[in-house]
C-alpha cells in the first residue's frame, strides 16, 4: 500500500473531513486533496504531522510496515 492510500485511509478510519486534517496541517483543504491525489508530493513536516497526529509511525504511514506504532524504549542509565 501506497502513503496516499494510508493518508486516506487514516483519515477516513478517524471520522475526519479533508478539511479538519487540513486545519491540523495549517493548509488549504484544496492542497490537502492534492496530497490524497499525489497531485502534489506531501512536505516533510506535514508527514510528521500526521504521523503524530494519528500516532503512527513514518514507516505505517508511507506503506513500509504495516505495524502502526514504534515502541521506543529508552535506557534510563543515560
Amino acid at each position: 500500500m501506497d502513503y496516499i492510500q494510508r493518508m486516506r485511509n487514516l483519515r477516513e478510519d478517524h471520522d475526519k473531513t479533508q478539511q479538519e486534517i487540513a486545519d491540523v496541517l495549517g493548509t488549504s483543504q484544496t492542497m490537502y486533496a492534492r496530497y490524497e491525489r499525489g497531485a502534489n508530493e506531501l512536505p516533510i513536516r506535514h508527514l510528521l504531522k500526521l504521523c503524530h497526529y494519528y500516532q503512527v509511525s513514518s514507516d505505517y504511514f508511507l506503506g513500509l510496515s504495516d505495524i502502526k506504532t514504534t515502541h521506543l524504549h529508552h535506557d534510563s542509565k543515560t
